[in-house]
């Protein structure tokens, strides 16, 4: 949209390397660099060398607790604008608006902010406790929105729209397309209510950015779509908001070893619910997510930790087991064999079968983008063609410093879909993409300006 980045020379970088390259060039905008040379050596938690640049401009040394100020200031130079346009499903703020409204995020409330709007002031400093540097979703899906008008970003965005497909066109095709009625263009179905306004856009470029929760992963076992059985938190909430669950009811299933299935554990826990906790790994697995997260910082968590570990299956049949949790079970090392019409589920683990007689069950192992809208659901663009997508074992295959997708010059791809799950790291993407396509822009400009030159 115009807006550029320039190092800010009233600050100094802690990394005295990337410090000094920064003032070599402090008058030229960070776009204009080369993202190799800036990011040459940096060392982060994103394997997109870009990413980990953009990061350590924000939040310089975030990692070792620090909170340093930005070294970047923005200008905005509207001669510079790319034309473009964000389709979404929702309004702005994506995933955020559908979450569990008493969860926090994982990542500190500051590493979730946009360049040039500074999270804290749009939130008011709100404070609640030890965690209070964390963010309810409410709070994020409310700053980016915020953000939007605040730049004055909302004529670029179309909310409430469905990509429908996305086709490659040669030159002249466009126009023959549409005679034909053809369906080989870039196709979104705009949903307005209840109405459906198809329309076609025709663009140059194409970013991907549509995130990993689309579709959630799935067990694969008999009965996984029977009415009593989901695959979102979301889930959850209504059904305890609705009064279909209380003190009495059966127990919820809770199937998964993640964040997510832990954020359930701890809605049922808090509403009085009965839980089973099955998950394949065993609590001492050095994988597991708890083990990476500070116990100051992320005490909810933990305490699920500590249920898993300690009210196992083994230990609450135990005679001499204190029961902490008497709510709680946990089965380690356990499987769900099949969803029986019934309401029960069967178990498997310790070399025998477990069937137990539920209200509910929530799988909760992971999610995969739908990318149905591209050829081949996108396959042929991962790093292993011969799989699907994956943000975790199979991500988008691009040029680290342009993000441009190896296999289809024009389309790009950030976020989750290469690999950076995280607000703070997908932000290099957005970087490395508005880089390339200005110094396209420049390429192009100069080549027609020199072609007019020997006209004349």
């Amino acid at each position: 949209s115009g807006y550029k980045p320039y190092f800010d020379t009233a600050t100094v970088h802690p990394n005295p390397i990337l410090y000094r390259k920064l003032q070599e060039a402090k008058h030229i905008p960070i776009t204009e660099q080369a993202m190799e040379y800036l990011s040459e050596g940096l060392e982060g938690r994103s394997r997109n060398p870009v990413a980990v640049l953009f990061d350590t401009l924000l939040h310089p040394n975030a990692d070792f607790g620090y909170d340093f100020p930005p070294v970047l200031k923005w200008r905005k130079d509207k001669h510079q604008q790319i034309p473009h346009l964000v389709l979404g499903k929702g309004t702005p703020g994506g995933a955020w608006h559908a979450m569990e409204g008493s969860m926090l995020t994982v990542s500190l409330g500051i590493w979730m902010e946009l360049p040039g709007v500074n999270y804290r002031d749009l939130t008011n400093g709100l404070r609640r406790n030890v965690t209070s540097d964390r963010a309810t979703p409410e709070e994020i899906s409310s700053y980016y929105k915020d953000y939007v008008k605040l730049k004055g970003l909302q004529k670029n965005f179309v909310d409430n729209t469905y990509v429908t497909s996305v086709h490659k066109l040669c030159r002249g095709q466009e126009l023959k397309g549409l005679e034909n009625g053809q369906e080989d263009q870039k196709t979104v179905d705009s949903e307005n209510g209840d109405t459906h306004v198809p329309f076609s856009l025709f663009a140059e470029n194409v970013v991907l950015a549509t995130g990993a929760s689309d579709s959630p992963v799935r067990l694969g076992v008999e009965g996984e779509d029977l009415p009593f059985v989901f695959h979102s938190i979301s889930d959850l909430g209504l059904a305890v908001s609705q009064g279909k669950l209380d003190v009495n009811s059966d127990p919820v299933l809770v199937v998964g070893a993640g964040l997510s299935a832990a954020d359930a554990v701890l809605c049922a826990c808090n509403s009085n619910i009965r839980v089973l906790h099955v998950f394949r790994k065993n609590t001492d697995n050095p994988d597991l997510i708890f083990k990476q997260l500070p116990k100051t910082l992320y005490p909810e968590y933990h305490k699920v930790y500590n249920m898993m570990s300690s009210q196992t299956c083994h230990n609450v049949v135990s005679s001499s087991s204190v029961n902490l949790f008497p709510d709680y079970t946990s089965f380690p090392e356990h499987c769900v064999v099949s969803f029986q019409s019934d309401m029960k589920c069967l178990l498997q683990g310790d070399n025998s079968l477990k069937a137990f007689k539920i209200s509910m069950a929530l799988v909760l192992i992971g999610t995969n983008p739908n990318l149905f809208f591209l050829k081949g659901q996108g396959q042929y663009l991962g790093q292993d063609p011969t799989n699907p997508i994956s943000c975790k074992q199979n991500p988008i295959d691009i040029n680290p410093y342009t993000f441009e997708c190896t296999k289809e010059p024009g389309l790009f791809a950030m976020g989750p879909l290469v690999g950076d799950n995280f607000v703070r790291f997908l932000k290099g993407g957005a970087l490395g993409i508005a880089s390339c396509l200005l110094k396209r822009l420049k390429k192009k400009e100069k080549l027609f300006s020199s072609e007019g030159n020997s006209f004349i």
